[in-house]
């Protein structure tokens, strides 16, 4: 004798959808600036401001960039703005590289090892970095070049950069704080953290 189950049976497919969801990584945002020097060719970083969402800031200005082709706008409000040349802010590419390196991992890092207590694999969050900027194309550029070549970008670090100023037209244009006009990466960055929030008040206002 057969005995019926009045349990629904469960597809597949949707036993699949669910355990994609539960695993789905959880973004840690940041949100930065870059001031550079571009001649149509080549874009040469100048200088790099990041924050996060929990209050942690990098700030770095390269000492090799090349002050020549920059057009005048460039050197009035950028170059001539910068802190002066002893300021630890001051790094080589090579030890922004490192340094911003160790800024946008360690929240990671952090959190999965907090989460290890989890009794499986299966329910410990992972977290991925999101990064966000304005007009953030060529920001993207000349942070990846800090690696290199693309293959040369560690994994950790996505391959391209969300756009505030999409997302802004994507959610109807409302309205941000004003901007500052200082033309500097951290500030920017802030300010850019700063839009990321009223935007999302606007949507769940």
């Amino acid at each position: 004798m057969t005995q019926n189950s009045s349990a629904p049976s469960i597809h597949p497919d949707a036993e699949g959808l669910a355990a994609r969801v539960a695993e789905a990584p959880v973004p840690y945002r940041y949100f930065y600036d870059c001031e550079f020097i571009e001649d149509g060719r080549t874009i040469d970083l100048v200088s790099i401001g990041v924050v996060d969402e929990h209050g942690r800031e990098f700030y770095a200005i390269s000492t090799e960039f090349d002050p020549t082709p920059a057009l005048p706008w460039v050197r009035r409000n950028v170059l001539d703005r910068l802190p002066s040349p002893g300021h630890p802010a001051w790094r080589s590419r090579e030890r922004i590289r490192d340094d911003l390196y160790a800024f946008l991992v360690e929240p990671l890092r952090r959190k999965e090892a907090a989460g290890s207590g989890h009794s499986s694999d299966r329910s410990r969050p992972t977290y991925e970095i999101e990064l966000w900027a304005w007009y953030g194309a060529y920001d993207h550029v000349v942070l990846a070049q800090l690696w290199g070549r693309m293959p040369d970008l560690p994994r950790e670090i996505p391959r391209f950069t969300k756009d505030l100023r999409q997302l802004w037209d994507e959610r109807g244009r409302p309205p941000l704080p004003p901007s500052t006009q200082r033309h500097d990466a951290l500030i920017d960055a802030r300010h850019n953290l700063a839009r990321w929030r009223a935007m999302q008040n606007h949507r769940s206002g």
